[in-house]
């Protein structure tokens, strides 16, 4: 069940680039990998697809992870209407299911307490078919990754310069507050070899508008006849 509610557009909308971008470079198109587990990812070519066997058959959602600014929520939603599936956001959910945003949530209970509650509403909705997009700080929880194994997993990779163009001062991801920059490149730091850990696919955003990572995902996973 898809989670429609008046904070969802917003969420979607704050993946979205909060001013005017360039297009991307002309010929480029998103990255695509293939990582057999547990090997690095590293990327292959800037053109093509490669099919992941090892999830070939699918068991619950197709996963986006990635930092703030990846893009996980427009992409998750333009794809999940390209697979005919429903898409679901875990920080939307949260924020329906609390009445709070996350921001209010961070500063009236704190982080450890959203953590727990985005544990276990990550559990739950990995139960469910579709596209689910997961929190850039979900990765964290080590059940939340222990749970991804048997999961389609695409990673949203993103870098430093891209991610701060698109949040640009965005009140609403709170531990972005203060010196964005500075806490991207810590974010990252800290996050990047765990979506890496989770990801059986990565494809980079940096020069790609969110229908073209949506064409790489598909090239990835095929829907199924």
């Amino acid at each position: 069940m898809t989670a429609n509610h008046p904070s969802a557009e917003p969420k979607a909308t704050r993946e979205l680039l909060q001013s005017p971008r360039p297009g991307p470079v002309e010929g480029s198109q998103p990255k695509l990998v293939d990582r057999p587990r547990p090997e690095p990812v590293e990327a292959r070519s800037s053109m093509g697809s490669d099919r992941v066997t090892s999830h070939s058959n699918r068991v619950g959602p197709i996963v986006l992870v990635g930092a703030p600014g990846s893009g996980k929520s427009t992409v998750g939603a333009l794809l999940a209407e390209r697979l005919g599936m429903d898409f679901v956001d875990v920080d939307a959910v949260i924020e329906e299911r609390t009445g709070k945003s996350v921001a209010e949530i961070f500063a009236d209970d704190g982080e450890p307490a959203f953590r727990k509650l985005e544990e276990e509403t990550t559990a739950e909705l990995l139960r469910r078919p579709g596209v689910l997009a997961l929190g850039g700080g979900a990765v964290l929880s080590a059940a939340t990754r222990k749970a991804l194994q048997d999961h389609q997993v695409v990673w949203l990779r993103v870098g430093v310069p891209a991610a701060l163009h698109r949040v640009g001062l965005d009140t609403a991801r709170p531990l972005l507050l203060g010196n964005v920059r500075g806490r991207l490149i810590k974010l990252l730091g800290e996050r990047t070899p765990l979506y890496q850990e989770v990801a059986g696919a990565r494809v980079d955003t940096d020069d790609a508008r969110p229908e073209e990572v949506v064409d790489a995902i598909v090239r990835i996973w095929p829907p199924e006849e």
